[in-house]
């Protein structure tokens, strides 16, 4: 079947799949979006039990408010929200940058403003981008992740370890469906090309090291298997995916490019015709504090934006300067703009000319 119609079969499914999801989620959710006491949040599967510890339930002490979860994935999420129609009963949304931007581009958020959440005036500046109608409230840093006893972090950190022969079949590279895959992407392109979306130099340099390399992962436990196990030496990952394996004692490390250094963040979006803004607003100040962030970074492992929150020893040890100040250490966020604009190409092209070889 041509590419082109298997994706739109699959688009199909997809649609069917969160219309019904969404008469189901959207009633619930939307049952309490008319008490004023109670904000719907819309958030992770993964780490749900964390942000409730960390953030949700100090937040209801401080505030009196109750906070309903409504979780999925980020796709399934923005799907419900446009096929809501403005009456999704969602508040507040946190969700990554690209689907930020791309929930943007359809109309579906509205800006969250600092007169509303003073806290906006605190954070970083990458933190208040005017491309994102929300706030971020943490991030995520591209490196390589790496086994200490067959790579030393200088070998690591040079791109060019996924094209050297005495590591053929020892390493992976994330498809581009996961986050650091886009990050990957963007610093191969800066690195061998023109820019972060000279998409035809990183994905002629990708497509030379596909041959060589063990797999493509699409998940941060596939990856993490992989090297724990010993099967892989080295491989493109976010700095989170480092944290609990070096807590733990495995021979893995994290080390930051040389070159090619790009961050993604997660924001907190607002959706036209959220019941309760006031709420929303209360929330996302809150979270944006240095208490929050503080506690955010302990417990979830976030890396926080707010300059006043105190960063763990371990993501210190883990991404040095970067878990503080990434953009002092080097570190970019992608133009939303080109990645909206160009990625179902992109995805395309890249199973095309790159995972398939």
């Amino acid at each position: 079947m041509p590419t082109t119609v298997l994706r739109r079969h699959r688009a199909l499914a997809t649609v069917v799949a969160t219309v019904l999801g969404a008469a189901l989620a959207g009633c619930s959710a939307g049952d309490s979006a008319d008490d004023k006491n109670t904000l719907v949040v819309s958030t992770f599967p993964f780490g749900s039990k964390e942000l409730t510890k960390a953030v949700i339930e100090p937040f209801e002490k401080k505030t009196g408010y109750k906070v309903k979860l409504d979780t999925g994935s980020n796709s399934d999420r923005l799907t419900r929200l446009q096929l809501a129609g403005g009456d999704s009963g969602v508040d507040v949304m946190l969700i990554s940058d690209y689907y930020a931007a791309l929930g943007q581009s359809k109309g579906l958020f509205q800006p969250v403003q600092a007169k509303d959440v003073p806290n906006l005036n605190k954070l970083r500046d990458f933190a208040v981008d005017d491309k994102y109608a929300g706030p971020a409230y943490t991030y995520q840093l591209n490196g390589t992740l790496y086994r200490t006893d067959k790579l030393d972090a200088k070998a690591a950190a040079d791109w060019s370890v996924y094209g050297d022969k005495k590591y053929a079949k020892k390493t992976a590279l994330p498809d581009i469906s996961v986050t650091a895959g886009q990050l990957t992407v963007s610093g191969i392109g800066n690195v061998y090309g023109s820019g972060p979306f000279d998409i035809d130099k990183a994905y002629g340099k990708l497509g030379s090291w596909a041959p060589n390399t063990l797999q493509f992962y699409t998940s941060s436990t596939e990856v993490t298997n992989l090297l724990t196990q010993g099967e892989i030496v080295a491989a493109p990952g976010i700095s989170a995916f480092a944290t609990q394996l070096i807590e733990s004692g495995e021979p893995v490390s994290w080390v930051a490019p040389a070159k090619g250094k790009y961050m993604a963040t997660n924001r907190m979006m607002i959706p036209k015709g959220a019941k309760n803004q006031k709420a929303a607003n209360e929330f996302i100040d809150y979270y944006l504090s240095a208490e929050a962030q503080t506690k955010a970074a302990e417990v979830i492992g976030d890396m926080p934006v707010n300059p006043d929150a105190k960063v763990p020893d371990v993501l210190g040890k883990v991404a040095g300067k970067a878990a503080t100040d990434p953009v002092a250490a080097g570190y970019e966020t992608l133009d939303p703009g080109p990645v909206v604009e160009g990625r179902d190409e992109w995805v395309d092209r890249f199973a095309r000319e790159v995972s398939s070889k």
